[in-house]
């Protein structure tokens, strides 16, 4: 059954505007603050639900936002960050309480040497490498992997069908990705390592985004990092080379919160949400946000009303 929501009690607004004022990527503006009260155990507890720089982690967040507030959690949001380098800081110092993650992309960026190769070993792996001010909750179904995507016309060039495929061309190509995939493990150094990788030249662009997409698109990269729900995959008949070393590994969605927050209605609220999430769920919504052009907010509140999350 839906829910009541009742308007609770606000952010303060010296706050607000000291963080405005400051360009401060991690503040929220009065509109992305709302909160619901139903229980005096539930308006004891106030979530800032942050979110990295790209649709899919926004969407994220406004599923996690909206399911708490529908449990009487008071809620802040501070979307679009920017990359981890940025939120994990932010996360750990308390700054925000709560952000959208991939098991095995997130245990990667804490310990190089994680285990992601399945579901199991990523999530072990996370788990372990998590400060101890932070949990991680139960984690969705839904996989959103990095890959490495060509054109179709690259990919019937060099006859490529998997990452492998690309060492004896690699350095005829130019790699794009985000800034950050220059130093980090599971970028252009963990590629090299694993697959032996060595590409002409990388292309720093976005994070998975419109530019990267039109960078591939227009041949100034030949080789990308795409997220394998991104719908321009499909709609520009890109091919996603196969990951045959698991060098991605395992990265379902999940939750990860700073752990005093981990009440009952908390907990609860994220994994109803973890339940109920699949891959091709999630693709449809993001499809939805990246394609049909709509709001994010709405598109999590129809879906969590139509799952009784809301």
């Amino acid at each position: 059954m839906k829910k009541k929501l009742f308007t609770g009690v606000a952010v303060a607004a010296a706050l607000l505007l000291s963080a405005c004022a400051s360009g401060d990527p991690l503040a929220a503006s009065p509109s992305a603050t709302a909160s619901t009260s139903s229980s005096s155990s539930a308006t004891a507890v106030s979530i800032t639900v942050g979110s990295a720089n790209f649709p899919e982690s926004e969407l994220l967040a406004e599923l996690y936002a909206g399911a708490l507030q529908a449990k009487g959690v008071t809620v802040t949001k501070k979307l679009n960050i920017a990359s981890r380098e940025t939120y994990v800081p932010a996360l750990t110092k308390g700054e925000i309480d709560l952000i959208p993650e991939y098991t095995g992309a997130f245990a990667k960026y804490l310990n190089a040497d994680a285990d992601t190769s399945n579901e199991a070993a990523a999530l072990a792996s996370l788990q372990a490498a998590l400060p101890k001010t932070l949990t991680a909750l139960q984690p969705a179904a839904a996989q959103d992997k990095d890959s490495i995507t060509v054109t179709r016309a690259t990919a019937d060039k060099y006859s490529l069908k998997t990452i492998e495929d690309l060492v004896p061309v690699a350095g005829q190509l130019v790699l794009g990705g985000p800034p950050e995939w220059k130093s980090r493990s599971y970028g252009v150094p963990g590629l090299k390592k694993d697959y032996g990788l060595v590409f002409k030249e990388f292309k720093a662009l976005d994070v998975a985004g419109p530019l990267t997409v039109q960078a591939l698109k227009n041949g100034q990269v030949q080789a990308a990092n795409l997220f394998t729900t991104d719908p321009a995959i499909k709609a520009n008949d890109f091919v996603s080379l196969e990951d045959t070393k698991s060098f991605f590994g395992a990265q379902n969605v999940i939750p990860v919160l700073t752990a005093t927050k981990a009440t009952p209605e908390v907990v609860a609220a994220l994994n109803g949400v973890s339940a109920k999430l699949d891959t091709d769920t999630l693709a449809t919504l993001v499809t939805k946000v990246v394609v049909d052009k709509q709001d994010a907010s709405a598109v999590a509140a129809e879906w969590l009303t139509a799952n009784g999350l809301r």
